[in-house]
């Protein structure tokens, strides 16, 4: 007995057949999504939100995601982007207001806010955020170079965005936020 579009259900009396149905859905599920990987290289994103809009950065540009320490040491002398340094698993992370740092007012660590740990070789940083959504899958049909228009004055970070349907997802370059001259020189004039 072959079935190509019978409910599960209906096999529940044949144990051998509903697992051969079950592996040719399978087989068929992976060769789709094999299809639809092939036709565009698979990008995938964090996706965060800093004031009322999102942003997404590449996984690879992010190390973890961290939730807001109770003690951050204040940096004497330092602007007042730079929050302090937090003791992670014995090693001190600079801790960045990622808003404060755009001109967007300092952000309110409620219960959603989140810190992105940057994976940087020479820069340790973690970037405090409003919210982390969690990760976001896109193909490359869904990207374009455009910078879009955003609220924060960012356009000298961003790459690009990913577009589906109606929706617009900003790329949040860290690496070029890291090596950025103004990032690097955190000291109070």
């Amino acid at each position: 007995m072959k079935t190509s579009a019978a409910p599960l259900r209906t096999l529940t009396d044949n144990p051998f057949e509903l697992l051969l149905e079950m592996e040719r859905r399978a087989r068929a599920m992976h060769a789709g999504h094999a299809q639809d990987t092939q036709a565009g290289h698979e990008w995938v994103g964090v996706s965060f939100r800093l004031g009322g809009e999102s942003f997404l950065v590449a996984r690879d540009e992010t190390r973890e995601v961290l939730s807001v320490p109770a003690f951050l040491t204040r940096v004497p002398g330092a602007k007042p982007w730079i929050r302090g340094l937090a003791n992670v698993r014995g090693q001190l992370l600079p801790v960045v207001d990622l808003r404060a740092f755009l001109g967007g007012g300092a952000a309110t660590i409620g219960r959603a806010a989140r810190i992105l740990v940057a994976n940087h070789r020479d820069v340790p940083a973690g970037l405090l955020v409003d919210e982390v959504l969690g990760f976001r899958r896109f193909t490359d049909s869904d990207f374009n170079a455009q910078i879009p228009t955003t609220i924060l004055q960012c356009d000298r970070y961003l790459a690009g965005a990913f577009r589906r349907s109606n929706d617009v997802a900003p790329v949040f370059g860290l690496r070029g936020l890291l090596e950025s001259e103004e990032f690097l020189t955190g000291a109070a004039n």
